[in-house]
């Protein structure tokens, strides 16, 4: 898993409530094993057009979503069925973390183990993010993982993070790799018996 620490970044934006996991990545690319080529599938029906032509207005057609590593989401992210590709096309795109009021905790899980960090908000901020962007759409976020905080030019929020997977993602390593830095303790463990 790719490590976390910190990343300053510009937002995208993408308001619509309860985006579920089809429409994050369509059934047709579920057949993949690896992470190769999903960042072009990434909201594949909202994206392109009927020939696969990309539609012009959508966000993440657009230049100045080149490089952002911040989606600003609607409310209830995630939701639907539990495909592991959601979170593997965004940080296939280049995202990193997800606002929002709420996540699926399916998508959640998955997102925390594949290095993208579900940001949960309330309504205040929520709607501050979202007027912040409208007024100043280039304007960085710097996300710190350490400490749980989302600063900006005249402002910062904290937000909530499990502890298990807070220490997972600052030392970029998943269940697994977590498990083998006690290899020692686990051989000493298993000697006895």
């Amino acid at each position: 898993m790719a490590q976390f620490t910190s990343l300053t970044s510009r937002m995208i934006s993408i308001p619509t409530n309860d985006i579920d996991t089809d429409q994050i990545i369509p059934a047709q690319f579920l057949k993949v094993t690896d992470k190769n080529g999903l960042a072009d599938a990434l909201f594949y029906n909202w994206r392109y057009n009927d020939d696969k032509s990309p539609k012009q207005d959508f966000i993440i057609n657009k230049p100045e979503a080149q490089g952002a590593q911040i989606l600003l989401a609607g409310d209830n992210f995630g939701c639907g069925s539990s495909r592991e590709h959601a979170p593997w096309a965004l940080t296939a795109f280049g995202i990193r973390a997800v606002i929002s009021t709420s996540f699926a905790d399916i998508f959640r899980s998955n997102a925390l183990k594949n290095g993208l960090i579900p940001i949960v908000v309330d309504e205040a901020t929520h709607k501050m993010l979202f007027d912040l962007y409208e007024e100043a759409p280039r304007a960085d976020l710097t996300v710190d993982l350490a400490t749980q905080t989302v600063s900006f030019a005249g402002g910062s929020f904290t937000f909530p993070i499990d502890s298990f997977s807070k220490t997972c993602l600052l030392n970029g390593v998943d269940e697994l790799g977590y498990i083998m830095n006690f290899e020692k303790e686990i051989a000493k463990f298993e000697s006895r018996d």
